[in-house]
């Protein structure tokens, strides 16, 4: 498997185009434009050479998994539409002021020469053998990172699941998917504006009746996909990948739970549009019932234009010295704590198993003895330190299928907000095509 595949696995990303081309004109020596404009988006544009490139990309991984390719025209016009809505993502990003480290991209590619069982230093050598240019694969993940961290600001920040609604959906689990069980499942959507009309919705609705008809009758579903799905994923084919049945969203699991490995569901409507499901496998899985856990507090701060990441990380390493010298822990981190999900708690974390924290902050979890306090270190969130509390091993089933459930819950809000948020800011973007 390519090095850029399992990229997006270990970036575990909604958004998986990629901008292998620098945003750069080139002039020939006598000045004449080499490249040219296939969008005007806002102040900034996307270039011929990325939707180019993007296009052959597309095509070569399609090929690759024997996908009959749709008209060159409408692949062109998908990829470019996806190029836009990345460009104008990157531009919000920019304007919060979200940054992706070289310390943050490194740990990534660290990650993706571990499971390619690579020595991180021969990675670049092993991604020319295979046609890829190191410079532009660290400025793909980069940006890949950067879209991760603004939908996780945008979208994933806000979605709020009460303790009623949990209880509610662990209710109806009995009709619900195996668990343990893991599915292949492909999507398409046939998008509704926000403010649609009657007769849009209509017609709307007849396209993916269409579409539904067309998969029904035995038509290549990602091939469909491709050519009439406004999902992120059109391009991968409509692919979710393999997901547990806790994992699923909550729209996807009613309809699998119904469906045999082959089986189209019916066109559902959300507020986003009209969803059209496809379980392609199901494979058994098993079920995780003790685990190692941690419990621990930490501080969260953030750098800032006032406030750069070594002040940060001084003040942190002040905090610490207070701590050690008799200061409360919980006190300091309830008034000074910039994580919003643990400061009113004094920065307690709980009990927490194994994968629950990025890479950086286990790391520090799994170096520290009962009580000690971490020097002061950085991941994608900030600079932190943490206190663990203490270590057990414990009996899960029960929080583990109360937390499976609430990861279904939000993962179902954040797809169908993500597709809302999208529509959102491309509505709100100026754009002009030039091809």
């Amino acid at each position: 498997m390519k090095l850029l595949r399992l990229c997006a696995l270990a970036l575990c990303l909604t958004f998986t185009a990629s901008h292998a081309l620098a945003q750069t004109r080139e002039l020939s020596s006598e000045g004449a434009l080499l490249d040219r404009i296939a969008a005007i988006v806002n102040e900034g544009v996307v270039l011929a050479s990325e939707l180019d490139q993007q296009t052959e990309n597309v095509i070569q991984r399609l090929r690759e998994q024997k996908t009959e390719l749709p008209p060159r025209n409408v692949l062109r016009r998908q990829i470019l539409e996806r190029l836009v809505i990345e460009e104008i993502q990157m531009q919000r990003a920019d304007r919060l002021g979200i940054q992706v480290t070289d310390e943050m991209v490194n740990g990534t590619l660290d990650d993706v020469a571990k499971r390619n069982n690579i020595p991180f230093d021969q990675l670049p050598q092993t991604l020319a053998e295979q046609g890829m240019d190191y410079r532009d694969f660290r400025d793909d993940i980069r940006r890949q990172m950067t879209l991760q961290l603004l939908r996780q600001r945008d979208v994933i920040a806000r979605i709020n699941i009460s303790p009623r609604e949990l209880d509610t959906f662990l209710a109806r689990q009995q009709s619900a998917p195996d668990r343990n069980a893991e599915y292949n499942v492909s999507h398409i959507l046939v998008s509704v504006p926000v403010t649609a009309t009657p007769e849009q919705i209509e017609s709307r609705d007849a396209r993916a009746r269409e579409v539904y008809e067309k998969a029904s009758a035995g038509e290549d579903f990602a091939q469909l996909a491709v050519t009439y799905s406004d999902s992120s994923t059109n391009i991968e084919g409509g692919s979710l990948g393999w997901r547990r049945g806790a994992q699923l969203p909550s729209i996807v699991a009613e309809q699998v739970a119904k469906m045999k490995p082959g089986e189209v569901s019916e066109p559902i409507r959300t507020p986003s549009g009209f969803h059209i499901f496809r379980l392609n496998e199901m494979r058994g899985g098993v079920q995780q019932s003790v685990q190692s856990q941690v419990h621990a507090r930490h501080i969260l701060l953030q750098t800032n234009e006032l406030e750069d990441d070594q002040t940060v990380r001084q003040r942190l390493a002040d905090i610490r010295e207070r701590v050690l010298k008799g200061e409360d822990f919980a006190a300091i981190a309830a008034v000074t704590s910039q994580d919003p999900g643990s400061a009113a708690d004094g920065g307690d974390l709980g009990w927490a198993g194994p994968g629950t924290f990025v890479g950086e902050f286990e790391q520090q979890l799994q170096a520290l003895s009962e009580n000690e306090i971490s020097e002061p270190f950085k991941t994608q969130y900030g600079w932190h330190i943490i206190q663990l509390l203490g270590r057990r091993m414990h009996d899960v089933t029960d929080d583990m299928r109360r937390q499976q459930a609430f990861a279904q819950l939000r993962e179902a809000k954040a797809e169908e907000e993500t597709e809302l948020w999208i529509r959102r800011l491309r509505d709100e973007a100026f754009v002009d095509y030039r091809m």
